[in-house]
């Protein structure tokens, strides 16, 4: 899901970096005012698995891979503001020092893994939580999380051609089918089973994590 550098057209990736910026700065002072110091090193220790399962990437049958980013459980464990911050602080390091995922595109990459993921993840599962338990809404909520924000990023990619010629050569008729099918069948499939695992083995051994969210 990273977007590399030359397929987004300046208007994009100015116009999702600016938006960011309100974004990363209403999340600081949220996570200032709401983490303690039992907290952030959960923070940080989130940050390195997102970090670390963003590395790993699936083939997908139409050629390209995928991968999961764990927005989901971010904002599960931690409540999704700290996700933006944590998820952002991963594509930051990935952008900069191992090439994945562009840095004219940072604003971009940010708003679909740090923002769409966590908040759609996080929505998702209050709602599911109480009828169908931490487990099932968690995998639930991640499925869907990582495919709206791969729909999201295809719809980035199609409308290149349209406002931005000579970037992403393909329309949303075919980015968007492209990226909904990777993830719907590979990434979506693994953030679903891995988050909910976790999910499960915290409810059974350290039940007090899950309620950080709510109550910090």
């Amino acid at each position: 899901m990273h977007i590399p550098d030359g397929y987004l057209g300046p208007q994009t990736c100015i116009a999702l970096f600016l938006l960011m910026l309100p974004i990363w700065y209403v999340a600081l002072r949220k996570v200032g005012r709401q983490l303690g110091t039992r907290e952030a090193p959960m923070l940080a220790l989130l940050s390195a698995v997102s970090f670390l399962v963003m590395m790993f990437n699936w083939p997908v049958p139409d050629g390209t891979t995928a991968h999961m980013v764990g927005g989901t459980l971010f904002a599960v464990i931690l409540g999704p503001w700290a996700a933006v911050i944590g998820i952002t602080i991963a594509l930051v390091i990935q952008a900069f020092f191992f090439g994945d995922g562009g840095i004219t595109a940072l604003g971009a990459n940010c708003f679909n893994m740090a923002v769409i993921i966590p908040f759609v993840g996080y929505a998702v599962y209050r709602i599911l939580e109480k009828p169908a338990g931490r487990v099932i809404a968690s995998g639930i909520a991640a499925y869907i999380a990582i495919n709206v924000a791969a729909v999201a990023a295809g719809f980035e990619f199609g409308i290149q051609p349209f406002i931005a010629p000579g970037y992403c050569p393909y329309p949303y008729t075919i980015s968007i089918p492209a990226m909904a099918f990777a993830h719907l069948t590979t990434a979506g499939p693994v953030a679903a089973v891995v988050t909910a695992l976790v999910v499960g083995y915290l409810e059974k051994s350290r039940p007090d994590l899950l309620g950080i969210a709510t109550t910090g």
